[in-house]
Order: C-alpha cells, then structure tokens, then sequence
C-alpha cells in the first residue's frame, strides 16, 4: 500500500497539487476534514462521536481520526494506497498513525514537503480580495480584477477580510509552522521525508513531487515493479 502524506503550509499549494497527483498515482485524496464531514452525514459511530466535539467547538481527539482513517484505508478504491493531505497536523498524531499502520503491516512510504518561505506564504495569502455584493473572489497577483477596488462581475468595491490581513496571517501561521516543524521532524528522522520547491511554477512543483515519489519507489497503481538485479 502506497501511503503518502502531503505537507505544506497553509498557502504552499499542495491543496493544488493532491488532486493532479491522486490523478497520476490512481489512488485517492484523503482529507481529515472530509472524512468528519461524511462521517457526521452518514451518521456512523465514529461520527456520531466526532460530532459530540465538533458541536462543542472542539478539535476532535486523535483516536477518532484515525480510526476515521483506518476505515477510509479500508475501501475498495483505497487498497494500493492513498494520499494524506491535512494529517497528520501534529508529531504525536504522525506517530500514532505510524502505530495504527503498522497493525495493518503498512507505513508512510513519502512524506512530500511542499517548501514555501514564510513571507512569501504571508504574501500569497494576503493577497485574498472579495467583492462586498456576493463575494466574489481575486488575488493581488494571480487573479487580480480588471479595475483596480472593483469586481469584474457586479461592480461592488473589493474588500479585504480581517482575517486575510498580513499581520493576522503571520500570527496564525507562526501558531501552524510550530506543529507542522514536529512533523517535518518526525517523517525526516523516519528517513521518508522528501522536499520540493514551492516556489516554482504548479507544473514544476508537480514534476519535483514525481521525481521524490519516484526515487521513495511509490508508482502509480498497476505500473510494474522494477525487476531484480541478479
């Protein structure tokens, strides 16, 4: 089973890149949000357990998530493998999925490390405009409106949300980058992390994440092992 985890920060891309490489790799995405929210829908008893914290405004507790995962690893579309994207946030959370993988004789064969300076992840995310009539969004740079202040679609003036401002977004993602250095750390003393350059073009970013796959053994499903030498 091919078990990838996805990292990044918050603004690095790799929300860009997992479906592109799900797509590659023939196996799918798996994201903890997700699997909350379908599990709640579906009404299943870890669901109904995840929800209990949710309602309450609470981060939903290791062990549920992961017994989230591990049901998830279990259907069919999953049994070569998936990719993580959104788990493991924390070092003790990386380590217990290594637990519970391992009692299904699987481990975390990469972990992808999406590499983006902090200011320029500062830059990227403050960059988010939304227009006051529908909330149309724009990006400074990579979506910007034709009219500078004003939204292409209904011609309301562009504001930007509290949260998007620079000095906002550098106090959340220093509380971030904290957790995720634990499980950058984690994956690297594992010997299974592999870094690229996020500040290369998407398709580049795509071909570097290839390449650090490639070179951890993970193919896509149903490509042929490499023969033995000997």
């Amino acid at each position: 089973m091919n078990v990838v985890v996805l990292l990044g920060a918050p603004g690095a891309g790799k929300g860009t890149q997992a479906p592109s490489l799900a797509i590659r790799l023939g196996i799918p995405v798996v994201a903890t949000g997700d699997l909350f929210r379908a599990a709640v829908r579906d009404g299943t008893p870890l669901g109904q357990e995840a929800r209990r914290y949710m309602d309450a405004g609470q981060l939903v507790p290791d062990e549920i998530t992961i017994g989230l995962l591990l049901d998830r690893l279990g259907r069919p579309d999953a049994t070569v493998g998936v990719i993580l994207d959104g788990f493991p946030r924390t070092g003790v959370q990386a380590g217990a999925l290594d637990g519970a993988l391992a009692e299904r004789e699987a481990r975390v064969g990469a972990a992808v490390l999406v590499d983006v300076p902090f200011d320029e992840l500062v830059r990227r995310m403050s960059g988010r405009w939304v227009c006051r009539s529908a909330g149309h969004p724009y990006h400074e740079t990579s979506s910007p409106p034709r009219v500078e202040g004003v939204c292409d679609l209904d011609g309301s003036e562009l504001y930007q949300r509290v949260d998007d401002h620079p000095d906002t977004i550098r106090t959340r993602m220093d509380q971030q980058l904290g957790a995720l250095a634990e499980v950058i750390e984690h994956y690297r003393s594992a010997g299974v992390l592999h870094t690229v350059d996020g500040l290369q073009e998407i398709d580049q970013v795509a071909e570097a994440i290839d390449r650090a796959l490639a070179e951890a053994d993970i193919r896509p499903a149903g490509s042929p092992a490499e023969p033995v030498a000997g």
